[in-house]
């Protein structure tokens, strides 16, 4: 139960990208006060625990509906995953610095940087993955842990700023880029296997 538990979050973690994250946060809040970059990085947290939860619930209908297989959503979550997880290696910027007047916790935050398209995809997998209430529950509890992280990552934003400096957040953001890539690559091969029947 707690290597499974302890592996579920590490895979949530690498899929939430909190430094990657806490990069687009730093510069999307820029003029924020303490205050209100703290109560914003919680705002952020449960905006994803919900997403991902609703998400991971829900996901098998969709399967259900749209009469596809597991294992081809398995190779199109981890191309789009894989897409993704390039552009943050290569330190492309996720989002526009433009009308930062309004609110940015649940787009673009919470939606598509902490919850992107290949979390999402990787979540209906684990959703059609699991069928008994055991897996389920020990996978909600790991979203829950993954999202209060990246919601403590972000509380923690000045600090990090501080010590790590732009750079530092550039070369972490870059390094979870590469784990993630391994991560949807992983999902791929896992798809042509089964698919394969090899």
């Amino acid at each position: 139960m707690i290597y499974t538990l302890s592996s579920l979050y590490l895979k949530m973690l690498v899929l939430y990208s909190p430094f990657f994250v806490l990069s687009c946060f730093i510069s999307l809040t820029r003029g924020y006060t303490v205050k209100e970059r703290r109560y914003l990085a919680w705002k952020v947290a449960l905006g994803s625990m919900i997403a991902s939860a609703l998400l991971y619930l829900f996901g098998n209908n969709i399967f259900n509906v749209f009469g596809v297989t597991i294992d081809a959503f398995r190779i199109g979550a981890g191309s789009v995953l894989f897409i993704s997880a390039l552009a943050m290696a290569q330190g492309k910027p996720a989002v526009q610095q433009e009308n930062l007047d309004q609110d940015v916790t649940i787009v673009p935050l919470t939606i598509p940087l902490t919850v992107g398209p290949g979390t999402i995809g990787a979540l209906l997998v684990m959703s059609a993955s699991d069928e008994h209430w055991e897996p389920r529950l020990t996978t909600l509890l790991a979203i829950v842990i993954a999202s209060l992280t990246v919601g403590l990552v972000l509380y923690l934003s000045n600090l990090f700023e501080r010590v790590m400096g732009e750079q530092g957040l550039q070369i972490v953001s870059r390094l979870m880029g590469l784990f993630v890539c391994a991560l949807a690559a992983q999902i791929i091969f896992t798809g042509v296997k089964n698919y394969l029947q090899l």
